[in-house]
Formats: structure tokens, sequence, C-alpha cells
């Protein structure tokens, strides 16, 4: 089943700005089925531990703190060929370079500030879906 799962994050930016709703009904147009979701507000110190595998990069502090700056809503999502859907949903992480009437093109800011983010593999998906939902 894990081919069909994949994770999502409203990110601060996003729930800030009231595009909560949008970016769901976009979702379950989109054929996701909705799994389990909840609204998170991240520590610093939870942001630091979910995000372990930039810790090298130069934007880690930065991403770990925005992460932590307000409430996200993360989500569970399934659907056949579930990451790739999900990916061409979003858009690309600039959303300069966003297809037009994706997540990313119609509510991201900047690359940092980019609404939205989707699991990159079947492996992540699960891993971080069960770092919210399964602890």
């Amino acid at each position: 089943m894990s081919e069909n799962l994949t994770f999502a994050i409203i990110k601060p930016d996003a729930f800030k700005s009231e595009h909560s709703g949008s970016i769901i009904k976009m979702i379950e147009k989109a054929e996701f089925k909705l799994l389990e979701m909840k609204l998170v507000s991240l520590t610093k110190e939870k942001a630091s531990e979910f995000y372990k595998i930039h810790k090298e990069k130069p934007f880690y502090d930065r991403l770990c703190d925005y992460m932590s700056s307000g409430p996200i809503i993360v989500m569970k999502l399934s659907k056949n060929n579930a990451i790739e859907d999900f990916r061409k949903l979003i858009g690309s992480t600039n959303p300069q370079d966003a297809a037009k009437g994706t997540i990313r093109n119609l509510f991201a800011t900047s690359i940092e500030a980019n609404a939205i983010h989707g699991s990159d593999s079947n492996e992540n998906a699960v891993i971080e879906s069960d770092f919210f939902f399964n602890t």
C-alpha cells in the first residue's frame, strides 16, 4: 500500500493566509483520499527532528524556524500513483517555476514560503506519516 500513500503539510504561510481550505479542496478534487489529518504546532525541537535529514544544509536553521513559526496541517493521503500525482499537483519548489494552476503557483510566495510539502518517495511518505500519526 505504500506506493499509494503520500504525506503532505500545509505550511505556516498558507495556514496564516487562510488558504488551507482551498488547498484541501484541490487535493480532494484531484481524487486523493484523506486518511488522516490534524492541526499541529511544531516546537523548534520537533521541527529539527523532522528535518534532521537537512541538518548539514545551509537552510536548515531557517527551515526549522519557519516550520515552527505557526500552525501547520499534516495529512496522510492515498491514491494510485500518489507520490507522482501529488508532486504534479503541488508544482515546483520555486513557485516562479511551478506550472499554472498548481498549489504552489496559486498560493506560494517564495521558495521557502512555498505553501505545501509533499513526500518525494514512497519510503519518505511512510517515515513522514509515522512521525506525525504514530507517536
